[in-house]
């Protein structure tokens, strides 16, 4: 049972003769802060409060969407290498975003000392699930050996090399013993935190989608494609709160980061992608190929380095997929009647 006595005794949290003084909105912080975690308003940043409220507006749920045309075309029209890309990056998501989630949920939130920081994060933790869910719903439908799917992360290396960077980059954000006062320990957090928001989110899962969309745009798998459209507008604002959060640690903390050691994770970063993308696109599919995904990966990241100051990792890189942006503001007015499944069926049920 929490016991309110053993809370630390801050500037912003003594009492007086009076009882508890009250909290003063400048004294907040995004991490480090000594104010009441549980008190929200006033708040010192709103700007994560209208993020919380945006997310809401993107409210959806896998089964708003028909898959029937999906079910056909994946038995029916796709070719070999279609089918091959299409698998792929549904293995490599259905790992990626519980990884997302965990990351979030485990170690990134609970450092926040702002709770209208905590409680946008508590909004992506959700989406993170429902985005889990959104790629089984695929996987049901298609009625795909789930099995195998989903041990690809394991067993194919390209898949596997994503995932254990990764896990090698965050898991530093898990430790139990991080000290953030400690300026080293500090540093090796907001490291992980770039990482996740401009690579792994920013970056990684932005560009990841492509593939499935270059099947959308020729009228193909579009429920899969509709609920990708979904999944990256909330990612978008997930890798814009980020690295907000991240320019907001650099300014409050007054750290600069390590040239070297940004441009060696923008680097490993490429190395991991590119093997990922010679894999799933080894046979080029109609209008898109390793090369174009490649490229478009390092265009992405030196946007995602612009935003938070930093050198463009990749001088010269080329937007090759202008309508990528596109599929971010789709706008969800959508009429339902029309596309919404009206008697949701699994994998099992259907018939093709």
């Amino acid at each position: 049972m929490l016991n309110w006595d053993d809370q630390p005794s801050t500037e912003s949290t003594k009492t007086t003769t009076e009882g508890p003084a009250p909290v003063n909105v400048d004294d907040k912080r995004v991490i480090n802060g000594e104010t009441d975690i549980n008190q929200l308003a006033p708040f010192k940043y709103p700007w994560a409060w209208e993020y919380f409220m945006n997310a809401n507006k993107n409210h959806w749920t896998p089964l708003d969407v028909n898959m029937a045309q999906d079910v056909h075309d994946y038995h029916h029209r796709l070719t070999a290498p279609e089918k091959h890309v299409y698998e792929n990056v549904l293995a490599y998501l259905t790992t990626s975003d519980i990884l997302a989630m965990r990351n979030i949920g485990l170690a990134v939130m609970e450092k926040m000392s702002a709770p209208e920081l905590q409680i946008y994060q508590a909004r992506q933790v959700y989406e993170e699930a429902m985005h889990t869910w959104a790629y089984q719903h695929c996987i049901e439908t298609l009625n795909l050996d789930q099995s195998e799917i989903y041990n690809r992360y394991r067993v194919v290396p390209e898949i596997n090399g994503k995932i254990q960077m990764a896990n090698r980059r965050l898991d530093a954000a898990m430790r139990s013993d991080l000290n953030l006062r400690n300026r080293d320990d500090l540093q090796e957090f907001i490291m992980s935190y770039l990482f996740f928001a401009a690579v792994f989110e920013g970056t990684w899962f932005y560009n990841g989608f492509s593939p499935i969309f270059a099947l959308q745009r020729r009228g193909l798998m579009r429920g899969t494609g509709e609920q990708l459209q979904y999944i990256l507008r909330d990612e978008a604002m997930h890798f814009s709160f980020g690295l907000k959060v991240v320019n907001q640690i650099l300014d409050e903390e007054n750290i600069t980061l390590d040239p070297k050691a940004v441009q060696d994770m923008w680097d490993e970063s490429e190395a991991a992608e590119k093997a990922y993308a010679d894999y799933i696109l080894r046979d080029p599919i109609l209008g898109y190929s390793a090369e174009y995904h490649s490229e478009q990966f390092r265009f992405v990241a030196n946007r995602r380095a612009r935003t938070v100051g930093l050198e463009e990792p990749f001088p010269g890189a080329k937007n090759v997929s202008p309508w990528l942006d596109e599929q971010a503001t789709l706008r969800k007015e959508k009429n339902f009647f029309e596309t919404r499944v009206i008697e949701y069926q699994t994998g099992a049920q259907l018939e093709w």
